[in-house]
């Protein structure tokens, strides 16, 4: 008995070093004497020295920014753009057999997609739409990567820098469609405006007095005006029945009316 004693310490020992433990969110891959035998799924597992050896994988959404990257558009504009990409590993034995480094694989990939999008694109297209290109670029290196075990979620163009002289280009361009806008704005507003004026003189026009009544008021509204100036409207049939009356007919009309007052 005394001789069995060490072996059991021993086989108590070795199976307290071979308790490996996998998290909820990683997934283990297991190798017997190097070769793949099976993925270890989370909780205390055996991994036997010598015998066995294991990777960690973690399968959570990782998140990889794509550096900055310079690029000709399809129209021969110089920019720099960069971007976020979002990946999550679906099968944790291809991410690590298939493939060294899947982060930094991903990564290069992302990249190399990236500018090849943009030299097929012009800058309108990439400035105007930016989702469209993400989703392509997704499209791309999701299916470049499925055979790594790894599912590209999603993909977002952060920042397209132009160059000065173009910025200032495009600045014209904005500033030229504003003024468009606001021409045609105010000519709208005229045409309505001399639609109503007009309809407003038809229906004055057919109105006995209504002409009249619209003089006394403006007369009223220039009374309460503190300018030193008033201009007097007279109906152009006042001044048809004076140019028709002759300077004779004017001279009685002030003599009548002088002789009243006296």
């Amino acid at each position: 008995m005394g001789f069995l004693l060490p072996i059991l310490l021993v086989i108590l020992f070795i199976v307290l070093i071979s308790i490996k433990q996998i998290n909820e969110y990683e997934r283990g891959i297991l190798y017997t004497f190097g070769k793949f035998t099976r993925i270890l799924e989370p909780g205390w597992r055996l991994v036997f020295p010598i015998i066995h050896s294991y990777d960690k994988v973690d399968i959570r959404t990782k998140t990889v920014d794509v550096p900055e990257q310079e690029a000709i558009t399809k129209d021969n504009v110089s920019i720099k753009i960069n971007a976020v990409l979002y990946y999550k590993i679906f099968d944790a034995a291809k991410a690590v057999i298939a493939v060294q480094n899947f982060n930094y694989a991903v990564s290069q990939l992302a990249q190399t997609t990236m500018r090849n999008i943009v030299g097929s694109v012009s800058l309108d297209e990439l400035l105007t739409q930016r989702e469209k290109l993400s989703d392509k670029i997704c499209e791309i290196v999701d299916t470049a990567t499925d055979p790594w075990g790894i599912k590209v979620e999603n993909v977002e163009l952060k920042d397209i820098a132009l160059p000065m002289e173009m910025q200032r280009v495009i600045a014209k361009i904005a500033e030229a469609e504003r003024e468009k806008q606001a021409v045609i704005t105010k000519s709208v507003g005229e045409v309505e405006a001399s639609e109503n004026l007009a309809r407003a003189a038809e229906i004055m026009g057919k109105t006995p007095g209504a002409l009249h009544l619209r003089t006394l008021a403006t007369l009223n509204d220039l009374s309460s005006d503190q300018s030193n100036t008033i201009i007097f409207a007279v109906p152009i049939e006042t001044l048809r029945a004076i140019d028709g009356m002759g300077t004779s007919g004017i001279e009685k009309i002030a003599k009548a009316i002088k002789k009243d007052k006296e």
